[in-house]
């Protein structure tokens, strides 16, 4: 449900092809929400058969044709239902925190790898994050407010950095 309302808001703010879709969702919303090719697909396929979005076929200048989906005049009403609706609640799922959880039989040298590689990772996308921030002006309210989920991954990888330091202190 989340991953097709999603779809419809960035549909909302252009008419995209599927590559658009996934390639607008890298670098907008994937700061905060996963989704592979294959599943931005599906979800479009069932968005058009919803009659929430609708496909049309322009015509390439000198590629092949594209199939630009659009966002209907029902689909803009479910995004505004969605929008307004109650949060459901998402239960958070992450493979390094269960590696830490049941890390007690790894010897220490492992450990300190998975913790180092994690960090590493970890720093290395606050960094993109940190510069798409840097290079984002805010000229409008809309731009603002998606901006400021970003700055909400930036404060999160933070915290994330600050309890990888407390957890090395702790083992060490």
């Amino acid at each position: 449900m989340v991953l097709s309302r999603l779809i419809l808001g960035l549909l909302a703010l252009a008419p995209m092809t599927g590559y658009d879709l996934k390639r607008h969702f890298e670098s907008t919303v994937g700061h905060f929400w996963a989704a592979d090719k294959a599943q931005i697909y599906r979800t479009l396929v069932r968005l058009v058969t919803d009659g929430l979005a609708e496909v049309e076929k322009v015509a390439g200048s000198g590629a092949p044709d594209r199939q630009e989906h659009r966002i209907t005049a029902e689909g803009r009403a479910a995004l505004a239902e969605w929008l307004a609706s109650e949060p459901e609640r998402h239960v958070e799922r992450d493979p390094f925190l269960a590696r830490v959880f049941f890390g007690a039989d790894l010897d220490d040298d492992t450990f300190r790898s998975l913790v180092a590689t994690h960090r590493e990772a970890t720093r290395a996308r606050l960094d993109r994050f940190e510069r798409t921030r840097a290079e984002s002006g805010a000229p409008d309210r809309a731009a603002r407010l998606r901006l400021s989920t970003l700055d909400n991954g930036i404060a999160h990888l933070r915290v994330e950095l600050d309890w990888l330091d407390a957890l090395e202190k702790e083992l060490s």
